[in-house]
C-alpha cells in the first residue's frame, strides 16, 4: 500500500496506538476463527453449517481488513 500524495505521514504517537488497537482486534478476531472452526467440527446440520460459514466468511474478511489497516499504518507512519 502506497501513502497517498495529499496525506502527510501518520504521527508516530497516533500510529502506535491505532497498532495498539489493532494488535487486540487480532486477538479478538482469532478467538473468533478458532470457535468457528471448532464449530465446524460438530454436526450443525444445513442450516446450522450455512451459519457457521457466514460467521466465517465475515471474520476471515475483518481479518484481512485489520491486515490491511496494519501494512497501511506501517508504510505511511
Amino acid at each position: 500500500m502506497s501513502q497517498q500524495a495529499d496525506l502527510p505521514p501518520i504521527p508516530v504517537e497516533q500510529a502506535q496506538q491505532i497498532r495498539v488497537y489493532s494488535h487486540d482486534l487480532s486477538n479478538a478476531l482469532e478467538i473468533i476463527i478458532q470457535t468457528s472452526y471448532l464449530l465446524g467440527t460438530l454436526d450443525l446440520g444445513e442450516h446450522g453449517e450455512q451459519w457457521r460459514k457466514l460467521l466465517d466468511d465475515g471474520v476471515q474478511q475483518a481479518a484481512r481488513v485489520n491486515r490491511n489497516l496494519r501494512e497501511y499504518i506501517h508504510h505511511n507512519s
